[in-house]
């Protein structure tokens, strides 16, 4: 694709929440493609205590998107019936929000945006 308009999503790996979150992100924000960056419960880590090896993965991921895909945009995405943050709806919501300002902080040129994946798959915006 040329000249293709990217995001960035940081997303759960559960295969699940892949796809609904890729159509919410085309739908809503027009996007062609998604860099997808996943781990098992990614809010969680990121949330937590400082992880600087995996912080250093996110930054790198996260450069290549914006810089060589020039992605504008990072989702930030969490899950019901999450297998690697077994919290609930609020806590994670709460979680998405403090990465998103973790995010900011890093000082990428992005707008950013939170996402809850419900029971029935829908992606609902939080922020």
């Amino acid at each position: 694709m040329v000249h293709a308009k990217f995001a960035a999503a940081i997303n759960c790996m559960d295969g699940r929440v892949q796809l609904p979150v890729f159509e919410f992100l085309r739908q809503r924000y027009g996007v062609d493609c998604v860099d997808t960056i996943t781990a098992p419960g990614v809010v969680g880590i990121l949330a937590g205590a400082s992880d600087a090896e995996f912080e250093a993965f996110l930054k790198r991921s996260l450069r290549v998107s914006l810089e060589k895909h020039g992605s504008r945009l990072i989702a930030v995405a969490a899950h019901h019936d999450c297998a690697g943050n077994p919290v609930d709806k609020a806590k994670q919501i709460e979680q998405t929000k403090v990465v998103i300002e973790k995010l900011r902080a890093w000082g990428f040129d992005a707008n950013f945006v939170g996402l809850w994946v419900n029971e029935n798959w829908k992606v609902i915006e939080i922020e």
